[in-house]
């Protein structure tokens, strides 16, 4: 039953809230194709339909995103998420899923003092020497405060909001269970692997959720752009820093969203588009640990032409290897090549015989292709990556989460180089770095120290080599080395042999029983049974047992291979 497997008492209450918002907004038909409504009903809930007529009448991505900004911090940023997937979405779907933000009143201190003693040890007040009661900021999971250490230095309180962990966890679970009935009850959304989706979305967001976890990827960045002395970030303060709340150096800057105010402070904003493109690009290229959301809202602009990033809760991770693959596909947009992006491509969306790989790989080419000749400060690469992504997405293929929130971050970085500078042109500052990245992978010494590292695993296997030998000849001697073979096709053919032969066997037992007893029964004398000979009685009723099993036991055996692959 449904309301086994998705509800469960704790979450049943959240349920009914989710599924009302949702028919409130229009979105009826998914709370009954999902069955949640029959599964509230069960448990005696009864949805309230006020007002759903009228939001029917939205566009459904209004509808979904009005409904996400109700539903509150979880649904938010799961939407702030989608944003970054045109893999996935539209172009209609991705402007709406952008103008998500949360509309959260700010806590009263009074609520928070309780939480805040249990972290600080002590009222705030008391920790430090100045502590602002109206919050600087505020969102969905936390708020911020201004307060000043006891050595004079300025700092923000980031304090997360009470209760809220239980809250997400209950979202989290239900959209778990929802997504697996997705993929169930909706086919067409199993090729974006909803769970898969749902769940990698639940790592991020509890790594957001852990304000030491934020802290220390800042400080991880920040040694990555040590040699970027115009790069500033916060630095954490980590005797009143934890779970729940953290303390960072107060950055004193323009927000990154009020452009008019940098050529009155007699900033360069040109310069400063430049400066935050080769941080960015760094972090990407170079470190492979990336901040993933630089939008306007987390970067300030300092004296002397710097730049400050903020709010580290969400970054993105690249292995080695898909940096290089990032190389190789970046490289390939730049110089059009389009072999070379449709390489990477394919090796992202991995071995899916559902589509047709020729025609995924002429229309990359074609796309790519139409650029040839275009001049280099012309060109837009965040265009073009949403572009290829649009691509996949018509041929129902997902990129891998890493990859999703690389170019968010590219397309954000893109734009905010263009509010600052309409001259700003990505690629133009992304060749040099990518080249440079490029030689400095097949520079010998990094040849060299790759060579020396498989070297060095080369030779370790042929040492164990022979530990690894005798281990096997001993346990063969021993009778504990086997050799399986499994062939599927193969058992099933045995199966269905053993299976007809076992059959055989009965039909001749049961017309044995048959001809016996029907000899049985022409003899005189003997006990008898019913009025006749007990033996020839019993002779045919176990044949009649028998038919009947060999009957049901044929019937079963052509539904089993009937369902068989």
């Amino acid at each position: 039953m449904l309301s086994e497997t998705l509800v469960t008492a704790r979450d049943l209450g959240r349920l009914n809230e989710i599924a009302g918002v949702l028919v409130r907004h229009g979105l009826g038909d998914t709370v009954r194709r999902l069955g949640l409504a029959d599964a509230l009903a069960s448990a005696g809930h009864v949805l309230h339909r006020e007002h759903a007529a009228d939001l029917a009448r939205l566009a459904p991505p209004v509808q979904v995103r009005m409904a996400m900004e109700e539903l509150g911090p979880t649904f938010v940023k799961l939407g702030q998420i989608l944003a970054g997937r045109a893999d996935l979405f539209g172009p209609e779907w991705i402007a709406e899923f952008a103008k998500l933000h949360s509309r959260v009143p700010a806590v009263p201190l009074d609520e928070l003092r309780p939480q805040l003693r249990e972290d600080l040890g002590a009222e705030p007040e008391s920790v430090f020497a100045r502590f602002d009661t109206e919050p600087l900021a505020g969102a969905s999971i936390a708020q911020v405060h201004r307060a000043q250490l006891k050595d004079g230095t300025e700092v923000i309180v980031k304090i997360r909001r009470p209760g809220i962990r239980d809250k997400i966890e209950a979202d989290l679970r239900l959209l778990d269970r929802a997504a697996a009935l997705a993929e169930t009850k909706l086919p067409a959304l199993k090729p974006y692997g909803p769970t898969r989706l749902v769940r990698e979305f639940a790592r991020s967001l509890q790594r957001e959720l852990d304000f030491a976890s934020e802290c220390r990827s800042a400080e991880r960045i920040a040694t990555h752009l040590a040699t970027l002395p115009f790069v500033v970030i916060p630095r954490a303060h980590w005797a009143y820093t934890g779970e729940r709340i953290n303390v960072q150096d107060f950055i004193d800057g323009i927000p990154g969203g009020e452009l008019a105010r940098l050529r009155e402070a007699g900033l360069d904003p040109a310069l400063l588009a430049r400066r935050g493109a080769q941080a960015v690009l760094k972090m990407i290229v170079e470190d492979g640990f990336f901040h993933a959301d630089p939008h306007p809202g987390n970067v300030f602009y300092l004296p002397g032409n710097r730049l400050a990033f903020i709010d580290f809760g969400m970054v993105g991770r690249l292995s080695a290897r898909r940096r290089e693959e990032l190389l190789q596909l970046l490289l390939g947009l730049v110089e059009r090549q389009p072999q070379a992006v449709a390489d990477v491509l394919l090796e992202w969306t991995g071995d899916d015989h559902r589509i047709d790989l020729g025609q995924l790989e002429a229309e990359i080419e074609a796309f790519v292709d139409q650029y040839h000749g275009t001049p280099l400060a012309q060109l837009s690469l965040a265009g073009m990556l949403t572009d290829v992504t649009a691509i996949l997405r018509e041929h129902r293929l997902a990129l891998p989460a890493d990859l999703a929130l690389l170019i968010k971050a590219f397309i954000s970085l893109e734009g905010m180089g263009r509010g600052l500078d309409p001259g700003f042109h990505m690629a133009s500052e992304a060749l040099p770095i990518l080249r440079q990245v490029l030689r400095a992978r097949y520079h010998p010494k990094a040849l060299a120290r790759r060579s020396w590292q498989s070297l060095r695993g080369a030779l370790a296997f042929v040492e164990r080599l022979p530990q690894d030998l005798s281990r096997v000849l001993r346990n063969a001697r021993s009778g504990r080395w086997h050799l399986g073979l499994e062939l599927a096709h193969l058992k099933r053919v045995g199966d269905q042999i053993d299976r007809a032969a076992s059959r055989v066997a009965i039909a001749l037992v049961i017309a044995a029983l048959i001809i016996g007893s029907s000899i049985v029964m022409t003899v005189s004398g003997g006990p008898t049974l019913f009025g006749l000979p007990a033996f020839g009685f019993l002779g045919f009723s176990g044949a009649v047992l028998g038919a009947l099993w060999l009957v049901r036991s044929i019937r079963q055996g052509g539904r089993h291979d009937d369902a068989a692959p």
